[in-house]
């Protein structure tokens, strides 16, 4: 994978060089291998390259035979060679082996009709001079960042944030981006936390003409077909071969490709079938943590164990968690409600130092398979639903939550209490979603008056909604659900906090075989009784997993991945490291922020050690913590990183650089003569 960047002129003037620079300059962490510009009167692009396939033959940004169209791509095309295979067959002929230029082909072949037909994780900028048009493309699920903003009369886009703003792009905070955030993990596409920044919607093309005037065309939607009903047995095999197929795709690289194992159900699937395909050579990675309530390291070993793995773990600590914190906002660009991403962080850092690039994981199956606690709440809330006064029914949900807190906490009244909660609203199509939702609401007490009274929890809801095939809600109750999951946790949050702006961040590429486009397509079109049965979840996947791995693993109950929060950052002398962020006056002097409320929840925090009273204060405070260092990182802090790494990028020189202004083009010579310089 790697970074884009690129600038659209709607002044008359041409794009700035100077401003397009510092935006490669701030994403070659995402590109180490090289960088390269292309400019013209109209458009510049920038490209930082992670090279995976055809390492040296395919530098960015790449070109149309005719020079006409020009393409900066971030990611992979899973199925470039069948599609380079019918393009040759239709008379294309290729200048690489990579997979971008496939995009640039199919393009001039099928115009905007060849977006559904990439099997792949990307986004990228096309831009056609013949016909004046700007594309901005990306992947069905979002696993892929791409932002848009308008700065002055251009249009400028990157697949980070930082990029924006280093082109000058207002980094002010949005309030309602900001409550969102607290309140559903997220802001939903196409918000973000920054007033000037708006996200490209998962499965959809942006395209600007001339004028910059724009049109939003949505290529793919997760939306099944048909229900199809199969016999378990039949449900299960062809469940094999989506994966053989997805995997066998994904093993496709010019370096090796890894595994990520956690312990659970869904990476040791992966790793089995990734193993499989390429014997004992596999190299794994996973994380273990000090704290036990947390630490899968023994489950990890099992899996482990029976692939035979080349396995590699790290330790991850309190002190790890708290001295990675500020780099994973940084990267993550938003505030966190959760931990969780830090030791991913640390995991894709041990993966590069171990001299890796890509790694597959098993994120996708819990929303497309129904793994998660929220689906089979939902059937428990439903079932309590039709007996409101019932004793017995609402005691399943101490079942499915055998990991939060003690058996004493799950049998207080308040535990019935939060989940009573809009309980006969039966035909709420957020009904799995909304409960949690208004649990996260109360962290919005830390913000602001002001900043609280722009959500509206409502309109949240209408944003989703517009989002969902038009019959959704003709579905079942468990696939409304699953979409929602799916739009808002997975694509939003998962796939970015938790997926590629962690692994990114140290130049590495996290590939996602459940997501799959066929494979998703089939996960969606699956009768409930093949997902979630009673609380009985993953049931195909399960069946799979007893062929092919022993009972400990396949069996065993969903843990969610977690890691420590309260007393990782308060505990002890913890706290000392975030002082200068957490202290009143600090508090008091954000505009963001009800400086009361937020000093009151720090000082419980110090004066407890982190022990906080449950997951709101918690989540509050990782929230509020991480909204500081956002806010330090991206204000006065920011242009000082923009100097570093603009010294960075003058130490490395552009493996491609075509300015038709100065007429400025590097020649193939030149470019194999180009020395590249190893990103710190």
């Amino acid at each position: 994978m790697c970074g884009i960047a690129g600038i659209m002129s709607g002044s008359g003037a041409p794009p700035d060089k100077a401003a397009l620079l510092r935006m490669v300059a701030m994403l070659t962490h995402r590109g180490p291998d090289g960088h390269g510009l292309y400019r013209d009167h109209r458009v510049a692009l920038g490209h930082t390259r992670l090279a995976i396939i055809d390492i040296e033959g395919a530098p960015q940004p790449l070109q149309s035979p005719d020079g006409e169209v020009w393409l900066s791509f971030n990611g992979e095309i899973f199925n470039y060679i069948e599609l380079r295979r019918r393009l040759r067959d239709l008379g294309h002929r290729f200048s690489t082996n990579g997979d971008g230029e496939v995009i640039i082909h199919a393009y001039l072949r099928w115009g905007s009709s060849a977006w559904r037909m990439l099997n792949g994780q990307f986004t990228f900028a096309l831009w056609d001079r013949r016909r004046g048009r700007l594309w901005l493309v990306r992947d069905r699920l979002g696993i892929l960042p791409l932002y848009v903003a308008r700065r002055g009369k251009d249009l400028v886009f990157a697949s980070e944030c930082k990029a924006l703003f280093a082109a000058g792009v207002d980094r002010r905070i949005d309030g309602a981006g900001l409550a969102e955030v607290f309140t559903c993990w997220t802001a939903a596409p196409p918000m973000t936390p920054f007033a000037e920044v708006r996200q490209v919607r998962p499965g959809t093309s942006l395209s600007f003409d001339t004028t910059l005037r724009e049109t939003e065309s949505r290529y793919w939607n997760a939306a099944p077909h048909a229900t199809t009903p199969s016999a378990p047995e039949e449900a299960v095999d062809r469940l094999a071969e989506h994966l053989r197929s997805s995997v066998a795709l994904r093993l496709r690289a010019d370096v090796p490709v890894g595994a990520y194992v956690s312990g659970g159900l869904d990476s040791a699937v992966i790793a089995d079938f990734g193993r499989r395909a390429v014997g004992p050579s596999l190299r794994t990675f996973g994380i273990g943590f000090a704290d036990p309530r947390y630490d899968e390291t023994g489950e990890q070993r099992r899996v482990v164990e029976h692939l035979a793995t080349d396995h590699q773990g790290i330790h991850c600590d309190a002190a790890a968690i708290r001295d990675a914190l500020a780099d994973v906002v940084w990267h993550c660009e938003t505030p966190l409600l959760r931990t969780s991403p830090v030791p991913l962080y640390l995991l894709a850092r041990a993966v590069r130092r171990a001299g890796m690039k890509v790694v597959m994981t098993g994120e996708g199956a819990d929303e497309l398979l129904a793994g998660y606690t929220i689906f089979k709440e939902d059937q428990i809330r439903r079932f309590w639903a039709r007996r409101p006064d019932s004793r017995l029914r609402p005691a399943l949900l101490r079942r499915i939550h055998h990991y939060v807190g003690d058996a004493a906490a799950r049998e207080n009244p308040l535990w019935q209490a939060f989940f009573r909660q809009g309980l006969e609203d039966v035909g709420d199509p957020f009904y799995a979603h909304r409960v949690r939702w208004r649990n996260n609401a109360w962290t919005l007490r830390l913000l602001a008056p002001e900043v609280r009274a722009t959500f509206d929890l409502d309109a949240v809801a209408a944003r989703y909604e517009a989002a969902m095939p038009a019959d959704w809600l003709d579905f079942d109750p468990l696939l409304r659900a699953q979409l929602v999951e799916i739009h808002g946790f997975m694509s939003s949050y998962l796939l970015s906090c938790q997926g590629d702006r962690v692994a990114m961040a140290h130049g590495v590429e996290a590939r996602y075989p459940f997501l799959d486009p066929e494979l998703v397509d089939f996960c969606l079109t699956l009768p409930k009784r093949h997902k979630l049965l009673g609380l009985r979840d993953k049931l195909v996947l399960r069946r799979l997993a007893a062929r092919r791995l022993p009972a400990e693993i396949w069996s065993r109950r969903k843990q969610p991945f977690r890691a420590p929060i309260g007393q990782a950052l308060f505990g002890g002398q913890a706290a000392e490291a975030f002082d200068g962020l957490l202290s009143p006056q600090a508090l008091a002097e954000d505009p963001l922020l009800d400086g009361a409320a937020a000093a009151r929840l720090c000082s419980k925090a110090l004066a407890q050690g982190g022990q906080m009273g449950g997951e709101r204060e918690e989540m509050a405070l990782v929230g509020l913590l991480t909204m500081r260092l956002l806010t330090r990182q991206f204000g006065p802090d920011f242009d000082g990183r923009v100097e570093e790494a603009g010294r960075r990028l003058g130490r490395m020189r552009p493996t491609v650089e075509v300015d038709r202004l100065t007429r400025r083009e590097t020649s193939a010579a030149e470019r194999s003569r180009v020395q590249r310089t190893p990103y710190p």
